[in-house]
């Protein structure tokens, strides 16, 4: 076997059990270090953080299908308020790891040897998966965009209405509103 693979890493699995027989079948199930750079703007599994796999792994005649859920924590920041945000992530995951030799296409995933790397299939299903734009909460208010206040912790928060930039010039050359009594109109 000459794999490019090192068989000892957490997201490197062997699938020599599958022995290449349509059919067979090997439940997986491991909790790995999540790798570097799984993330988004916002959101994403801190390195090191335990991520829990739920696989199946079936031998069929292209390959080996793998199939799934991954769990993993997930922390950032709300992109409304920007409040911590720690959520549970679950993602789904089926891809085909092709036999070598076989033709398939640049985006397909092969087997080295008997291995299979899990790393890019997970990336892929956790970071395409996260949510662009999370909320610490559902019905979460934001930012004032004036003052920049937390409108969840105040939600009564209100501004005095600009006056119109337009009529500003007025106030410039000292003209005073109207009084409303009678006899001061300008002649």
């Amino acid at each position: 076997m000459s794999s490019h693979l090192d068989a000892r890493a957490p997201l490197v699995v062997d699938t020599h059990e599958l022995t290449r027989s349509p059919g067979s079948v090997r439940a997986l199930t491991r909790t790995v270090p999540a790798p570097a750079d799984l993330h988004v703007e916002l959101i994403g599994v801190p390195e090191g953080a335990d991520v829990c796999l739920d696989l199946t792994l079936e031998a069929v005649v292209e390959g080996v299908l793998v199939t799934g859920t991954i769990d993993a924590p997930l922390e950032g920041e709300c992109a409304r308020c920007l409040d911590p945000v720690h959520e549970n992530g679950h993602f789904t995951i089926t891809e085909l790891y092709n036999y070598p030799g076989r033709d398939a296409g640049d985006d397909e995933f092969f087997l080295d040897g008997e291995l299979l790397d899990l790393e890019p299939v997970l990336r892929a299903a956790v970071v395409l998966d996260m949510p662009f734009t999370p909320l610490c909460r559902p019905d979460c208010a934001g930012l004032c965009p004036v003052c920049g206040a937390r409108l969840n912790d105040e939600p009564e928060h209100v501004h005095a209405e600009p006056a119109d930039p337009r009529w500003s010039r007025l106030g410039e050359l000292g003209v005073e509103e109207d009084s409303g009594q009678p006899g001061d109109d300008p002649v």
